[in-house]
Formats: structure tokens, C-alpha cells, sequence
């Protein structure tokens, strides 16, 4: 294997790469200019963890790229250096020779760097989505006496995972995903989070803003005081106790807490109600 050979084949198959790249970057930044449309545009809802099923697949067609890719290259590489040795570029210079395999050397650190990137993100992602999928599913179960489950819902410049609207009021669900090990027990203290076994904490306050900002809107809506109570979920996490008010916090198996953590003054009418499952059916649509 020369030095001329080698550098050749390289230069062959790193154009050939590069150009399928470009082309497969152009039509994904194509298809997504393009308007995402349906047949059904008021009937289709965002579902349970519709972010992270976004970015799962965004990520796993980033990582289908970088293997076609990858594939293509040895295809390539191993085509052009079994080609016959007069139709190779034997005859650019030596040091451009040694800047080609640079070239490709960086190419394959930066490759091989992204795919594991990639391959770490799903994993996290994985997680997050599975564990707000749980939580919907779970919600499903209070879906009676005319209550409605949203998802992703958009807060402002933020997103609330789900919002439960009914007559007996409105919750703001939030969802926070963290791996446990044996000793799974957590506290709620104030607006705290102590997860056991370190008691690491974590501050559940920008959900009571998610919650405050939402009610805002309610109330603009309404043209009247709305409360929306904030709940926590932690799929996974036993609940040891709990000191607050403000925030009730439960795991994927019982929220059924929820339906219970109720005051009178919370309560809708029946037209209200209707109103802000209204306003957030067309707010969660899938193709709004």
C-alpha cells in the first residue's frame, strides 16, 4: 500500500462522502421548511412526551446519516484503491498527500466523536421520554367526570408536560426523570426536592412558575381568578413525605392523589371549563 494509493483512494471516497452528506443535509433542511400538514389538523393532539419523540427521532436520523455515510466511504475507499494504478491520482504532491490523510483523520475523530455523542443523548432522551410517557398514560385514568389531559402544553416560552382541566379545577403536571438505585425514597420540603440516598436536592420553584404563568392566562381568559395547582411527578420514587402546600408530588402509579387534592374555591363551572379546554385543544394541536 503506497502512500500515493492510499492518499488517492482517500481523496476519492471523502469527495464522494462529503457530496452525499450535503445532498442528505439539503433535503432534511428542505423538509423542514416545508409545511407539515394533514387531513385531520383539529383532530390530531400532541401526545405524551411528543418532544422527546421528536428529538429520539431527530437524533436517530442524525446517527442513520453518520453510519450511511461511514458505510459509503469504505465502499468508496475500498473501489478506488483496487482501480487499476494508472487511472489513480499518483501524481499531486507529497505534501498534499499527508493533508489528505489529515483531513481524514480529523474526519473520523470528529465522526466517531458525534456518534458517541449521539449514542449518549438517546439514551438520556430514552429515559426522559419513557418516563413522561408512563405519566400520560397514567393520567388517562382520570379522564372522567369531564375532565381533559393535555400534553406538552406551551406556557409562554416554556412547556408544562401536562395539564389536567376539569370541573373540579386545573393541575399543572411536571415531570422530573432521575434514575434511581436501591434506596429510591424522596421528600418534598417547602419547594424542594431531597432524593435519597445523599438527600441531593433539587427546586421544584420553576414549576410553581410554569403553574403561576398558566393561570395568568387562564384568568385573562376567564376574566377571573383561576387557580392551577402545581403537581410533581417522579416516575419511579417512592414518596416518603411531604411538607407543602403549594405542590403535591406523587410517582407514576398513584396519581390518582391527584383527584383528591382539591378545595371548592378550585372549582369550575361547567362553561368555563369548556372554555380552557378549548383554548388548549387548539393550543396542543399537532399541526396548530
Amino acid at each position: 500500500m503506497t502512500l500515493a494509493a492510499l492518499s488517492s483512494a482517500v481523496t476519492i471516497s471523502l469527495a464522494s462522502t462529503t457530496l452525499l452528506l450535503l445532498i442528505v443535509k439539503s433535503w432534511d433542511a428542505f423538509s423542514a421548511l416545508a409545511v407539515e400538514t394533514s387531513q385531520f389538523p383539529h383532530s390530531i393532539m400532541l401526545e405524551a412526551a411528543q418532544r422527546y419523540r421528536d428529538e429520539m427521532d431527530g437524533l436517530g436520523r442524525e446517527q442513520s446519516h453518520y453510519l450511511v455515510a461511514v458505510v459509503v466511504f469504505a465502499i468508496v475507499f475500498t473501489i478506488a484503491y483496487l482501480l487499476p494504478r494508472q487511472t489513480m491520482l499518483e501524481d499531486i504532491p507529497r505534501w498534499q498527500q499527508y493533508l489528505t490523510l489529515g483531513l481524514f483523520a480529523t474526519a473520523s475523530l470528529c465522526t466517531t466523536y458525534r456518534l458517541l455523542q449521539i449514542v449518549v443523548a438517546k439514551r438520556r432522551v430514552a429515559f426522559v421520554r419513557d418516563a413522561n410517557i408512563a405519566t400520560g398514560h397514567s393520567l388517562q385514568q382520570l379522564t372522567s367526570n369531564h375532565n381533559r389531559v393535555f400534553h406538552d402544553v406551551p406556557c409562554g416560552t416554556q412547556i408544562i408536560d401536562n395539564v389536567i382541566v376539569g370541573l373540579q379545577g386545573v393541575y399543572a403536571v411536571s415531570v422530573i426523570a432521575r434514575k434511581h438505585g436501591k434506596d429510591n425514597r424522596v421528600r418534598l420540603r417547602a419547594s424542594e426536592l431531597s432524593f435519597a440516598p445523599d438527600n441531593e436536592c433539587m427546586s421544584v420553584s420553576r414549576s410553581g412558575d410554569k403553574s403561576g404563568r398558566l393561570a395568568k392566562e387562564l384568568g385573562e381568559l376567564l376574566q377571573h381568578a383561576v387557580r392551577v395547582r402545581s403537581v410533581i411527578v417522579v416516575p419511579g420514587w417512592e414518596i416518603e413525605s411531604q411538607t407543602s402546600d403549594d405542590y403535591l408530588v406523587v410517582n407514576e402509579r398513584n396519581v390518582s392523589m391527584i383527584g383528591g387534592w382539591k378545595d371548592q374555591s378550585d372549582f369550575l363551572m361547567t362553561e368555563d371549563a369548556a372554555k380552557i379546554q378549548k383554548m388548549l385543544t387548539k393550543r396542543c394541536s399537532r399541526y396548530r
